[in-house]
């Protein structure tokens, strides 16, 4: 599918509270596909990340949509990605752990993007090659005629 970028729209849910880490997983799941299939896919993706991607993703299309000439059947997603943000208040918290101590426990938060294209079709769709197999010939090769010779 050969196609040619014109326009691109983002969207962006700064200091989200999820790890980068889960969100990731999400973003893996719909890199490089069309926006309906990739709204499609997050409404039925279990993890907690795809209500995350999932507004952000009818954003980047509402933000899209302003502009007249965009049809909004013909975005694809092209970049996403979840990047790690600061602890929530800038500090870690504690937690009690065994034997009396203490264990630190961060919460994290992540900015998460998403940029989608419009992509056009070509006009020329490209000639497919002629297949291997038909430029074979019925005729055995001389080695094996050979052999059959031999052991006659």
């Amino acid at each position: 599918m050969d196609a040619t970028v014109t326009k691109t729209f983002e969207a962006r849910h700064r200091f989200a509270r999820i790890t980068a880490r889960k969100a990731r997983r999400v973003a893996e799941i719909i890199r490089g596909k069309s926006v309906n299939e990739a709204l499609e896919v997050l409404q039925f993706t279990p993890q907690r990340g795809a209500t995350f991607y999932l507004r952000l993703l009818k954003s980047a299309v509402a933000n899209a949509s302003q502009d007249e000439e965009v049809n909004v059947n013909h975005l694809v997603i092209s970049q996403i990605k979840a990047d790690d943000g600061p602890l929530v208040q800038n500090r870690i918290r504690f937690r009690p752990g065994p034997q009396g101590r203490v264990r630190p426990w961060h919460k994290r938060t992540c900015h998460l993007t998403i940029r989608v294209d419009v992509a056009e079709m070509l006009a020329a769709p490209k000639a497919k090659p002629a297949k291997a197999s038909a430029k074979r010939s019925t005729k055995a090769p001389a080695a094996t005629v050979a052999k059959t010779e031999k052991e006659s």
